[in-house]
């Protein structure tokens, strides 16, 4: 007869076929034991899986015999090794239970070595796991038997989607109500401005990232040369082609066509891609200042401002009230406010609230806990790190968040900080698949719409 230890009980859930097993005496079948194994599946919301392996005592005994204290070091925990205390049969478990556990977390977009996983025992006995590092919500049960000089663990996880965990949001947060009689004309219309040669990308983020968000329409105006680039890209906005003073570049001739667009639109969207023409940003000044309905202005928009502190204070007819929301990243700030990017990043708040102020205008200064300020004072930090959005594009996206939000009916303020949390939730979600590199701007688009569905469904 084979020797069983360490484990009391054997974890064996059932939702994975069969009753609960316990004290478990029957040995698996030799050529089951040679192999490791895994099972996945999803049950109310969540993923659940089971991992399985086995190993050899006398190959760990010769690992550990040959490396020493590196190997342990390299595998165990100090709290481990001194449980462990040398003996081979407890090594060996432990080096089973940590390898199913890895494999649990196979496609999760989890990954821990061996060292941060510690599995002591518990009060009753039977082994107990801790996951040393952002386990995000995992819970692991595990076995560890003996026999014929194998150590054989099973372990089992639970853990709630990626989805479904959310970070808690801001209290300015608040998604748009969609009515059940509604129509498009009710979720307000887009007129987005952006995009230039070379940059035809930022048009098509942010407009079909403001579709995304709910604006019932979107209409993007382009240049005339790049028009036909767009009019094949966006397929649910509509592309529109505008006069242009150089190729791809729309210039102040377009004036009085674009504010008259603006005039019948809930929201406009300004800058992404615009370019860097004299008389492309002497459009923007002027319409930063006459447009009769909220902008949110961003990229080569708020270099337009820069060049042009004149109008601090100015933005948006007076009856509108703070109706600009300007989305800066540290740099584009510091241009605003005449200072170096390290001198807004030394105190981020102090110079969102500052800026706010000054211009007259909602401040979304961008970066990890992005900070939304509003000339009132009012100021709300977001609670997400998500390094994997620190790539091109994405501002962009953001833009269109925030245009999209206010076409339907959320005031500015509102907007911003609904949009800040809806986009690096969205970015979040990715990272958890993909890691902290690797994501492009446009895998934001279908995000969007989940994560405003989890937040409704939140009561939000």
């Amino acid at each position: 007869m084979g020797r069983w230890r360490e484990a009391q009980q054997e974890v064996l859930p059932t939702k994975w076929g069969g009753g609960a097993k316990r004290n478990r005496k029957s040995s698996p079948q030799s050529g089951e034991v040679a192999r490791s194994a895994g099972g996945a599946g999803r049950q109310n919301g969540g993923v659940q899986r089971i991992g399985v392996d086995a190993v050899s005592v006398d190959r760990i005994a010769l690992a550990a015999k040959r490396s020493g204290q590196g190997f342990l070091d390299k595998v165990y925990t100090a709290a481990e090794q001194a449980y462990c205390a040398g003996n081979d049969e407890r090594l060996a478990g432990r080096w089973a239970a940590k390898e199913a556990i890895i494999k649990c977390f196979d496609g999760t977009g989890i990954c821990f070595p061996r060292r941060r996983i510690e599995v002591l025992p518990g009060p009753n006995g039977a082994p107990r796991t801790r996951l040393l590092g952002d386990d995000r919500g995992a819970q692991v049960e595990v076995s560890i038997t003996h026999h014929s000089r194998l150590a054989v663990a099973t372990a089992h996880l639970e853990m709630p989607e990626a989805t479904a965990h959310l970070l808690p949001a801001p209290d300015a947060v608040m998604i748009p109500a969609r009515p059940k009689d509604a129509h498009k004309g009710t979720f307000g219309t887009a007129i987005v401005l952006a995009g230039s040669l070379g940059l035809t990308g930022a048009a098509y983020l942010s407009s079909t990232a403001a579709a995304r968000t709910g604006a019932g329409l979107v209409r993007l105006l382009v240049a005339d040369t790049i028009y036909p680039i767009l009019a094949a890209k966006c397929t649910e906005v509509m592309a529109t082609p505008v006069p242009e003073v150089a190729p791809g570049a729309v210039g102040h001739a377009a004036y009085s066509s674009i504010l008259a667009q603006l005039a019948d639109a809930e929201v406009g969207i300004i800058g992404p891609g615009l370019g860097r023409d004299s008389s492309t940003w002497r459009l923007v000044v002027d319409l930063a200042q006459h447009a009769e309905c909220p902008l949110v202005i961003d990229a080569d928009g708020l270099n337009a401002l820069s060049e042009s502190p004149r109008i601090k204070g100015k933005l948006g007819p007076s009856n509108l009230g703070q109706s600009r929301v300007l989305t800066p990243h540290p740099g584009e700030l510091g241009r605003l406010m005449g200072k170096t990017a390290e001198a807004i990043n030394a105190d981020r708040p102090a110079a969102a609230r500052k800026a706010a102020k000054e211009w007259g205008a909602v401040v979304v200064l961008k970066g990890a806990h992005t900070v939304v300020a509003h000339p009132d004072g009012r100021i709300s930090e977001d609670p997400h790190e998500v390094p994997a959005l620190a790539t091109g594009g994405t501002g962009d996206v953001l833009s269109g968040v925030i245009g999209g939000l206010i076409a339907q009916g959320s005031e500015p303020f509102t907007a911003a900080v609904t949009g800040v949390y809806i986009h690096a939730a969205a970015g979040r979600r990715i990272l958890e698949r993909l890691g902290d590199s690797g994501l492009l701007a446009s895998d934001l688009l279908p995000e969007i719409p989940v994560v405003m569905n989890l937040l409704r469904q939140g009561g939000l």
